[in-house]
Protein backbone atom coordinates (compact mmCIF):
# COMPACT_ATOMS: atom_id res chain seq x y z
CA UNK A 1 0.00 0.00 0.00
CA UNK A 2 1.37 3.41 -0.99
CA UNK A 3 2.13 5.78 1.87
CA UNK A 4 0.38 9.14 2.06
CA UNK A 5 3.71 10.84 1.36
CA UNK A 6 4.10 8.79 -1.84
CA UNK A 7 0.59 9.77 -2.90
CA UNK A 8 1.24 13.43 -2.08
CA UNK A 9 4.32 13.39 -4.31
CA UNK A 10 2.05 12.73 -7.31
CA UNK A 11 -0.20 15.73 -6.61
CA UNK A 12 -0.02 19.45 -7.45
CA UNK A 13 1.92 21.36 -4.80
CA UNK A 14 -0.41 24.35 -4.50
CA UNK A 15 -4.13 24.96 -4.06
CA UNK A 16 -6.22 27.12 -6.36
CA UNK A 17 -5.84 30.79 -5.50
CA UNK A 18 -7.68 31.28 -2.19
CA UNK A 19 -10.66 33.62 -2.03
CA UNK A 20 -10.62 36.86 -0.06
CA UNK A 21 -6.84 37.15 -0.50
CA UNK A 22 -6.26 34.52 2.16
CA UNK A 23 -2.84 33.03 2.89
CA UNK A 24 -1.73 30.02 4.90
CA UNK A 25 -2.33 27.49 2.13
CA UNK A 26 0.15 25.41 0.10
CA UNK A 27 1.60 27.78 -2.48
CA UNK A 28 0.31 30.88 -0.66
CA UNK A 29 2.40 31.43 2.45
CA UNK A 30 3.79 34.58 4.01
CA UNK A 31 7.29 34.52 5.51
CA UNK A 32 5.86 34.33 9.03
CA UNK A 33 3.62 31.41 8.03
CA UNK A 34 6.58 29.56 6.51
CA UNK A 35 8.45 30.09 9.76
CA UNK A 36 5.51 28.81 11.82
CA UNK A 37 5.30 25.72 9.61
CA UNK A 38 9.00 24.96 10.09
CA UNK A 39 8.79 25.50 13.86
CA UNK A 40 5.75 23.24 14.23
CA UNK A 41 7.40 20.46 12.25
CA UNK A 42 10.60 20.77 14.30
CA UNK A 43 8.69 20.61 17.59
CA UNK A 44 6.76 17.52 16.51
CA UNK A 45 9.85 15.75 15.20
CA UNK A 46 11.59 16.45 18.52
CA UNK A 47 8.78 14.58 20.26
CA UNK A 48 9.18 11.58 17.98
CA UNK A 49 6.38 12.11 15.47
CA UNK A 50 7.20 10.94 11.96
CA UNK A 51 3.84 10.53 10.19
CA UNK A 52 1.56 13.23 8.74
CA UNK A 53 4.22 15.94 8.98
CA UNK A 54 3.73 17.01 5.36
CA UNK A 55 3.13 20.67 4.57
CA UNK A 56 -0.60 20.48 3.68
CA UNK A 57 -1.45 18.57 6.87
CA UNK A 58 0.49 20.82 9.23
CA UNK A 59 -0.90 23.93 7.55
CA UNK A 60 -4.44 22.71 8.16
CA UNK A 61 -3.74 22.43 11.89
CA UNK A 62 -2.07 25.83 11.88
CA UNK A 63 -5.00 27.45 10.07
CA UNK A 64 -7.42 25.82 12.49
CA UNK A 65 -5.57 27.52 15.35
CA UNK A 66 -4.91 30.85 13.59
CA UNK A 67 -1.20 30.00 13.28
CA UNK A 68 -0.70 29.80 17.03
CA UNK A 69 2.13 27.24 16.94
CA UNK A 70 1.62 25.80 20.42
CA UNK A 71 -2.16 25.48 20.02
CA UNK A 72 -1.66 23.80 16.64
CA UNK A 73 0.86 21.42 18.21
CA UNK A 74 -1.59 20.57 21.01
CA UNK A 75 -4.32 19.88 18.44
CA UNK A 76 -2.02 17.68 16.35
CA UNK A 77 -0.84 15.66 19.38
CA UNK A 78 -4.43 15.17 20.52
CA UNK A 79 -5.38 14.00 17.03
CA UNK A 80 -2.54 11.48 16.91
CA UNK A 81 -3.55 10.09 20.31
CA UNK A 82 -7.12 9.69 19.05
CA UNK A 83 -5.93 7.99 15.85
CA UNK A 84 -3.98 5.46 17.90
CA UNK A 85 -6.89 4.77 20.27
CA UNK A 86 -9.46 4.57 17.45
CA UNK A 87 -7.09 2.50 15.27
CA UNK A 88 -7.67 4.96 12.45
CA UNK A 89 -4.52 4.07 10.51
CA UNK A 90 -5.86 0.61 9.71
CA UNK A 91 -9.61 1.29 9.59
CA UNK A 92 -9.78 1.16 5.79
CA UNK A 93 -8.83 -2.50 5.84
CA UNK A 94 -10.09 -3.52 9.29
CA UNK A 95 -13.65 -2.16 9.11
CA UNK A 96 -16.41 -3.26 6.74
CA UNK A 97 -19.81 -1.57 6.84
CA UNK A 98 -21.70 -4.35 5.09
CA UNK A 99 -25.03 -3.06 6.34
CA UNK A 100 -24.55 0.22 4.44
CA UNK A 101 -26.96 -0.61 1.55
CA UNK A 102 -29.74 -1.06 4.12
CA UNK A 103 -28.68 1.84 6.34
CA UNK A 104 -28.58 4.20 3.34
CA UNK A 105 -32.35 3.94 2.97
CA UNK A 106 -32.84 5.38 6.45
CA UNK A 107 -29.95 7.86 6.51
CA UNK A 108 -28.91 8.79 2.94
CA UNK A 109 -25.25 9.93 2.94
CA UNK A 110 -23.17 9.77 -0.23
CA UNK A 111 -20.52 11.36 -2.46
CA UNK A 112 -21.45 12.29 -6.00
CA UNK A 113 -19.02 13.81 -8.53
CA UNK A 114 -17.41 17.26 -8.05
CA UNK A 115 -18.21 20.97 -7.89
CA UNK A 116 -16.79 23.63 -10.23
CA UNK A 117 -13.67 23.95 -8.04
CA UNK A 118 -12.95 20.22 -8.26
CA UNK A 119 -14.12 19.37 -4.74
CA UNK A 120 -15.91 16.08 -4.01
CA UNK A 121 -19.61 16.76 -3.48
CA UNK A 122 -20.95 15.16 -0.30
CA UNK A 123 -24.72 14.96 0.20
CA UNK A 124 -26.58 14.13 3.38
CA UNK A 125 -30.39 13.94 3.54
CA UNK A 126 -30.87 14.63 7.21
CA UNK A 127 -34.62 15.11 6.85
CA UNK A 128 -34.99 11.50 5.70
CA UNK A 129 -33.47 9.97 8.82
CA UNK A 130 -35.33 7.13 10.53
CA UNK A 131 -33.17 6.18 13.48
CA UNK A 132 -35.63 3.62 14.82
CA UNK A 133 -35.29 1.50 11.67
CA UNK A 134 -31.53 2.16 11.41
CA UNK A 135 -30.83 0.84 14.88
CA UNK A 136 -32.44 -2.46 13.92
CA UNK A 137 -29.60 -2.80 11.39
CA UNK A 138 -26.59 -1.06 12.91
CA UNK A 139 -25.35 0.79 16.03
CA UNK A 140 -24.18 4.33 16.67
CA UNK A 141 -20.70 2.98 17.31
CA UNK A 142 -20.61 1.41 13.84
CA UNK A 143 -22.07 4.58 12.32
CA UNK A 144 -19.19 6.56 13.77
CA UNK A 145 -16.66 3.98 12.59
CA UNK A 146 -18.12 4.31 9.12
CA UNK A 147 -17.84 8.10 9.38
CA UNK A 148 -14.12 7.81 10.13
CA UNK A 149 -13.75 5.20 7.38
CA UNK A 150 -15.27 7.71 4.95
CA UNK A 151 -13.01 10.53 6.18
CA UNK A 152 -9.95 8.35 5.64
CA UNK A 153 -11.17 7.32 2.19
CA UNK A 154 -11.87 10.98 1.43
CA UNK A 155 -8.29 11.95 2.32
CA UNK A 156 -6.51 8.98 0.77
CA UNK A 157 -8.56 8.39 -2.39
CA UNK A 158 -11.11 11.08 -3.23
CA UNK A 159 -8.98 14.19 -2.74
CA UNK A 160 -5.92 12.87 -4.64
CA UNK A 161 -8.02 11.89 -7.68
CA UNK A 162 -9.86 15.22 -7.57
CA UNK A 163 -6.54 17.08 -7.30
CA UNK A 164 -5.17 15.37 -10.39
CA UNK A 165 -8.29 16.21 -12.35
CA UNK A 166 -8.39 19.84 -11.15
CA UNK A 167 -4.68 20.45 -11.65
CA UNK A 168 -4.48 22.06 -8.21
CA UNK A 169 -4.35 20.59 -4.71
CA UNK A 170 -7.93 19.95 -3.55
CA UNK A 171 -8.22 19.79 0.25
CA UNK A 172 -11.91 20.30 0.96
CA UNK A 173 -15.41 19.07 0.11
CA UNK A 174 -18.61 20.73 -1.05
CA UNK A 175 -21.40 19.60 1.25
CA UNK A 176 -25.15 19.66 0.68
CA UNK A 177 -27.23 19.05 3.80
CA UNK A 178 -30.87 18.52 2.79
CA UNK A 179 -33.28 19.40 5.59
CA UNK A 180 -36.45 18.53 3.64
CA UNK A 181 -38.94 16.97 6.03
CA UNK A 182 -36.84 17.79 9.08
CA UNK A 183 -38.72 17.92 12.38
CA UNK A 184 -37.93 18.38 16.03
CA UNK A 185 -38.34 14.64 16.57
CA UNK A 186 -36.02 13.70 13.71
CA UNK A 187 -33.41 16.19 14.94
CA UNK A 188 -33.58 14.80 18.48
CA UNK A 189 -33.22 11.26 17.10
CA UNK A 190 -29.80 11.93 15.61
CA UNK A 191 -28.57 14.64 17.97
CA UNK A 192 -26.17 12.34 19.81
CA UNK A 193 -24.69 11.03 16.56
CA UNK A 194 -24.42 14.48 14.97
CA UNK A 195 -22.69 15.83 18.08
CA UNK A 196 -20.09 13.05 18.02
CA UNK A 197 -19.68 13.30 14.24
CA UNK A 198 -19.14 17.08 14.45
CA UNK A 199 -16.48 16.66 17.13
CA UNK A 200 -14.59 14.15 14.98
CA UNK A 201 -14.70 16.47 11.98
CA UNK A 202 -13.65 19.59 13.86
CA UNK A 203 -10.97 18.09 16.10
CA UNK A 204 -9.39 15.42 13.89
CA UNK A 205 -10.05 16.51 10.29
CA UNK A 206 -9.71 20.30 10.52
CA UNK A 207 -10.08 22.65 7.57
CA UNK A 208 -11.87 20.15 5.34
CA UNK A 209 -15.00 22.25 4.71
CA UNK A 210 -14.98 24.12 1.41
CA UNK A 211 -18.62 25.05 0.77
CA UNK A 212 -21.59 24.07 2.92
CA UNK A 213 -25.17 24.34 1.66
CA UNK A 214 -28.16 23.76 3.92
CA UNK A 215 -31.15 23.38 1.59
CA UNK A 216 -34.87 23.18 2.32
CA UNK A 217 -34.14 25.01 5.57
CA UNK A 218 -37.35 25.45 7.59
CA UNK A 219 -38.85 28.87 8.28
CA UNK A 220 -36.84 30.82 10.81
CA UNK A 221 -33.62 28.89 10.26
CA UNK A 222 -31.94 31.73 8.32
CA UNK A 223 -32.98 34.28 10.95
CA UNK A 224 -31.49 32.16 13.71
CA UNK A 225 -28.25 31.79 11.75
CA UNK A 226 -27.99 35.57 11.29
CA UNK A 227 -28.16 35.98 15.05
CA UNK A 228 -25.16 33.68 15.50
CA UNK A 229 -23.09 35.04 12.58
CA UNK A 230 -21.39 37.79 14.65
CA UNK A 231 -19.93 35.10 16.91
CA UNK A 232 -18.56 32.96 14.08
CA UNK A 233 -15.29 33.27 12.22
CA UNK A 234 -15.86 35.38 9.04
CA UNK A 235 -14.03 32.80 6.90
CA UNK A 236 -16.32 30.06 8.21
CA UNK A 237 -19.40 32.21 7.59
CA UNK A 238 -18.32 32.79 3.99
CA UNK A 239 -18.50 29.03 3.36
CA UNK A 240 -22.05 28.50 4.70
CA UNK A 241 -25.23 29.09 2.70
CA UNK A 242 -28.69 28.72 4.23
CA UNK A 243 -31.27 28.13 1.49
CA UNK A 244 -34.99 27.41 1.51
CA UNK A 245 -36.91 25.44 -1.10
CA UNK A 246 -35.69 27.59 -4.01
CA UNK A 247 -32.08 26.48 -3.83
CA UNK A 248 -31.42 25.12 -7.34
CA UNK A 249 -30.03 28.35 -8.81
CA UNK A 250 -27.51 28.70 -5.97
CA UNK A 251 -26.37 25.08 -6.17
CA UNK A 252 -25.91 25.34 -9.94
CA UNK A 253 -23.60 28.33 -9.46
CA UNK A 254 -21.23 26.01 -7.61
CA UNK A 255 -21.96 22.58 -9.09
CA UNK A 256 -22.17 21.92 -12.85
CA UNK A 257 -25.62 20.70 -13.90
CA UNK A 258 -24.13 17.46 -15.25
CA UNK A 259 -22.69 16.76 -11.78
CA UNK A 260 -25.72 17.70 -9.67
CA UNK A 261 -28.31 14.93 -9.15
CA UNK A 262 -31.65 15.42 -10.90
CA UNK A 263 -33.50 15.40 -7.56
CA UNK A 264 -31.66 18.62 -6.62
CA UNK A 265 -32.22 20.40 -9.93
CA UNK A 266 -29.27 19.06 -11.96
CA UNK A 267 -28.95 16.59 -14.81
CA UNK A 268 -26.96 13.75 -13.25
CA UNK A 269 -28.66 10.37 -13.13
CA UNK A 270 -27.31 7.01 -11.99
CA UNK A 271 -28.97 3.71 -12.85
CA UNK A 272 -29.89 1.23 -10.15
CA UNK A 273 -27.58 -1.24 -11.90
CA UNK A 274 -24.69 1.10 -10.95
CA UNK A 275 -25.90 1.29 -7.36
CA UNK A 276 -28.25 4.25 -7.71
CA UNK A 277 -27.57 7.64 -6.20
CA UNK A 278 -27.05 6.31 -2.68
CA UNK A 279 -24.41 3.66 -3.44
CA UNK A 280 -22.81 4.39 -6.84
CA UNK A 281 -20.14 6.72 -5.39
CA UNK A 282 -19.38 8.30 -8.79
CA UNK A 283 -16.41 10.64 -9.16
CA UNK A 284 -12.79 11.02 -10.32
CA UNK A 285 -11.82 8.43 -7.72
CA UNK A 286 -13.47 5.85 -10.03
CA UNK A 287 -11.78 7.11 -13.22
CA UNK A 288 -8.50 5.32 -14.15
CA UNK A 289 -7.31 8.57 -15.71
CA UNK A 290 -7.06 10.20 -12.27
CA UNK A 291 -6.27 7.26 -10.00
CA UNK A 292 -2.67 7.21 -8.76
CA UNK A 293 -0.52 4.94 -6.57
CA UNK A 294 -3.27 4.80 -3.95
CA UNK A 295 -5.47 2.73 -6.28
CA UNK A 296 -9.21 2.99 -6.76
CA UNK A 297 -11.26 4.07 -3.77
CA UNK A 298 -12.54 1.02 -1.85
CA UNK A 299 -16.15 0.52 -0.82
CA UNK A 300 -17.16 0.09 2.79
CA UNK A 301 -19.36 -2.88 1.93
CA UNK A 302 -19.03 -5.99 -0.22
CA UNK A 303 -20.72 -6.16 -3.61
Amino acid sequence: MASYEEILATLPDKVAEPALGQTGFPGYLTDSEKSALEQLKTLLEAEGYTLRLDEPTLLRFLRARKFDIMKAKEMFVSCEAWRKEFKTDTILTDFHYDEKPKVAKYYPQYYHKTDKDGRPVYIEELGSVNLTEMLKITTQERMLKNLVWEYESFVRYRLPACSRKAGTLVETSCTILDLKGISISSISQVLSYVREASKIGQDYYPERMGKFYLINAPFGFSTAFRLFKPFLDPVTVSKIFILGGSYQKDLLKQIPAENLPVKFGGKSEVSEAEGGLLLSDVGPWRDPQYIGPEGEAPRAFKG
